[in-house]
């Protein structure tokens, strides 16, 4: 089925939630237990045909239809050809994927740079192409907050928080897609997030003394 000519994000209502259904989405990184598998369940459970671009072969078949990689032009067609194919279109890219990469601060720049922000830079031309034959769409980004600095400490990882700095520049330099094209292009900067695999490190008792809400993926 055809996504629902209904603009996203425009006219009544738009301010506090989007009608998704009946759209088609791509979120890239979303195979494994954090964020973006919660953004793609989320954009599924309200109706939206989601595909997942992600590394994680299993966790990705486990989350929606599958398009392996992310962070090359030729996987980033292969997402969105994928879209088209099997959905007919698409409306939204979810450029979620941004792993940090622990250790050394000076090692690991050129993986931390071309998953974090080229997979974005790539992916947006090959998004824009099918959105434009539409008639419009929606481009989100992922910031952090350690990358701002502003009284707010930046994180242990330099090549992170200069790629999402990056990001974040690359989401406000593509606004004129919205006054062009109808595509809306927003950058999203939450606060840390815990991914599964630092449940030991951050008990439930140091997320409480912290301050933390807890919400966990399914």
């Amino acid at each position: 089925m055809r996504p629902t000519d209904k603009p996203l994000g425009r006219g009544e209502g738009a301010e506090s939630h989007m009608d998704v259904a009946g759209k088609v989405a791509i979120v890239t990184g979303a195979g494994g237990g954090g964020q973006g598998r919660a953004v793609a369940l989320r954009l599924a459970s309200e109706g939206a045909s989601v595909v997942v671009s992600d590394v994680d072969e299993a966790g990705g078949r486990e989350a929606c239809v599958y398009s392996r990689g992310r962070g090359k032009p030729s996987r980033d067609a292969c997402s969105n050809r994928l879209a088209e194919r099997r959905f007919g279109g698409l409306d939204i890219l979810v450029n979620n994927a941004g792993p940090c990469f622990p250790g050394d601060r000076l090692q690991r720049w050129d993986e931390t740079l071309r998953t974090n922000l080229l997979s974005a830079v790539y992916g947006m031309p090959f998004a824009i192409e099918p959105m434009q034959r539409q008639g419009g769409g929606a481009i989100i980004c992922y910031g952090a907050t350690s990358a701002i600095g502003h009284r707010r400490k930046h994180s242990g990882w330099p090549a992170y928080d200069v790629a999402k700095t990056a990001v974040a520049r690359l989401a406000t330099t593509m606004g004129w897609l919205g006054d062009v094209h109808g595509i809306r292009v927003d950058c999203i900067v939450p606060d840390w997030l815990q991914p599964t695999r630092f449940g030991p490190v951050w008990t439930p008792s140091r997320r409480s003394n912290a301050g933390w809400a807890e919400c966990r993926t399914p």
